[in-house]
């Protein structure tokens, strides 16, 4: 989690590495910490949104994340409509 981050941080956030260590940092905050998860999950899609939306895999695979991360904390209606979204 937070040593992927630290490692890739001083990249531009056009990196791909980079953005790969913030999902890694979301994802493992998740379990242990959803509240701090969302922010950096949050970031992660804008990322994924902006600079690589040509991969719809991958932004609708962090959106799924993100969706499960607002309904573990227990933002259903928010995650309810990122899940619609997917869909």
């Amino acid at each position: 989690g937070w040593a992927c981050w630290k490692t890739y941080l001083g990249r531009p956030e056009t990196h791909f590495i980079r953005c790969q260590a913030m999902g890694i940092l979301g994802n493992a905050l998740v379990t242990s910490r959803p509240e701090d998860a969302l922010p950096v999950l949050e970031a992660d899609l804008a990322l994924r949104r902006r600079y690589w939306s040509y991969d719809e895999e991958l932004v609708l695979t962090t959106q799924t994340g993100l969706a499960n991360c607002l309904a573990k904390i227990g933002r259903r209606d928010e995650a309810l409509v990122l899940e619609r979204e997917i869909l």
